[in-house]
């Protein structure tokens, strides 16, 4: 998703772009990813400045995923309803209300919900509901049709994709596992979880990034759509609406390493609470079970734009926030590769924060 937007974006603004792609263009996070754009329920207080890109991001959506549909033809599942977090017990509650006064305290706009307004809005949820938060700036969108329509979006703007292509290393350009080198005034690193490996990237312009494993259920609903319309977020997961009787459920949080196995307890988990929250999830077809990998650096924000070394950048890093940042990022990236000055914004994501740490 981050290298597509980024390649698209470039090929506007005149640059070529050739985008090498080792795999399937999409198959890793982005396939995987339920596609919530919620920087507001994702918020915490030690990363504010990430609060900040993401509601950004957030607000450029609209006319990105607008850009995307005329282009390519593909309507992206985007719902701009509101999403909901809930509280199944009296702890829970006291931790949503603390939720809520963090979210105040910075700003933002949520409302707190009785049971019975939540259950308004949202009629299958648990008659034990015991508290709810409104949140109605977050949204979602799906990544699968969003990756589908910049394939052809990269394509109508004149972006050579090479699938299939593995790097070997930087060297005066790029060298190919196979041999071939591919000149290149610039370079942009966008490689997820792998982007740390790399070769023949100096220690000082390295990013370092590790992979968080997520386990995800895609289900349906046989009688189509109408359990839910808006994402619901619970203390362990969410559960994503597509709007067409489609929905995802997940995820995990596991520092696993590659590992990609899905696992009985981590899917029994998710599904009871699901059913805890909204008792009807649990008549949902299971089409899907999948793991996927987060890219994550170790102060959880992303890096975006140039580094110490002229020529490479580095669009790596995003966590959680992957497909809500993606417009945001390509904006930041392409502004570095056309030698403008970064907005402020930018300043607390650039790569060179880690030049000279240790490992």
């Amino acid at each position: 998703m981050i290298g597509l937007a980024v390649a698209w974006r470039a090929a506007q603004r005149g640059l070529r772009a050739v985008v090498l792609e080792r795999g399937t263009p999409g198959e890793g996070a982005s396939y995987v990813a339920a596609g919530m754009l919620a920087p507001v329920t994702e918020a915490t207080l030690v990363e504010q400045d990430v609060l900040r890109l993401g509601l950004a991001s957030a607000e450029a959506y609209p006319r990105f995923v607008e850009e995307l549909e005329q282009l390519s033809g593909i309507e992206l599942g985007y719902l701009p309803w509101s999403m909901l977090m809930i509280a199944r017990d009296r702890d829970e509650a006291e931790a949503l209300d603390r939720e809520l006064e963090l979210r105040r305290s910075l700003g933002l706009s949520v409302e707190r919900l009785r049971p019975s307004q939540a259950r308004q809005l949202e009629p299958a949820l648990a008659p034990t509901t015991r508290l709810a938060l409104e949140v109605a700036g977050d949204h979602a969108v799906d990544p699968r049709k969003l990756t589908a329509a910049l394939l052809k979006a990269v394509a109508a703007a004149g972006v050579e994709l090479r699938v299939g292509a593995q790097v070997a290393r930087l060297d005066d350009g790029v060298c190919l596992a196979g041999g071939e080198r591919l000149a290149a005034e610039q370079v942009v690193i966008a490689a997820g979880p792998w982007s740390d490996a790399v070769d023949g990237v100096p220690d000082e312009a390295r990013v370092p990034i590790h992979p968080v494993k997520g386990q995800i259920l895609r289900l349906h609903d046989p009688a189509g759509p109408g359990l839910l319309s808006r994402v619901v977020r619970m203390s362990s997961g969410y559960l994503v609406p597509r709007g067409d009787g489609r929905y995802v459920l997940g995820a995990t949080m596991e520092e696993r390493g590659f590992d990609t196995t899905v696992t009985a307890g981590a899917v029994f988990e998710l599904l009871r609470d699901a059913g805890e929250v909204v008792p009807g999830s649990s008549e949902l077809v299971i089409d899907e079970i999948t793991a996927g990998l987060r890219p994550a650096t170790p102060d959880n924000r992303p890096a975006i734009g140039p580094c110490a070394v002229p020529g490479l950048h580095w669009a790596v890093g995003h966590y959680r926030n992957g497909i809500l940042l993606a417009p945001v990022t390509a904006e930041l990236v392409v502004a570095g590769l056309m030698g403008e000055a970064l907005p402020a914004l930018a300043a607390e994501f650039s790569p060179t924060r880690f030049a000279g740490v240790a490992a």
